[in-house]
């Protein structure tokens, strides 16, 4: 079996999606950055407006547009802390 992120997406407000996942792809205002298993650990300020999407186990994948906030790559997963956070139509 593949080897999986634990991914924690949080709005201000609210946690908006938790699972696991394949990957993550995040825009930084330092570039795209793709986020696969034994990742080194980073934090990155997200540009604005972004998008994230998180490709889950079998291939679907979830698109949310953020507004702000930072990501946060650990040796225990991902985490998205955003103001907000709305789902977006995934790209095909």
């Amino acid at each position: 079996m593949a080897q999986q992120l634990h991914v924690e997406l949080v709005a201000v407000e609210e946690k908006v999606w938790s699972g696991e996942a394949e990957m993550v792809v995040a825009r930084t205002t330092e570039g795209e950055l793709g986020v696969l298993p034994g990742h080194a650990p980073l934090l990155g300020q997200l540009a604005e407006p972004s998008q994230v999407r998180i490709k889950q186990p079998g291939g679907q994948q979830l698109a949310y547009d953020i507004a702000g906030g930072f990501v946060s790559v650990t040796g225990e997963g991902v985490t998205v802390l955003a103001e907000s956070a709305s789902p977006a139509t995934p790209a095909r």
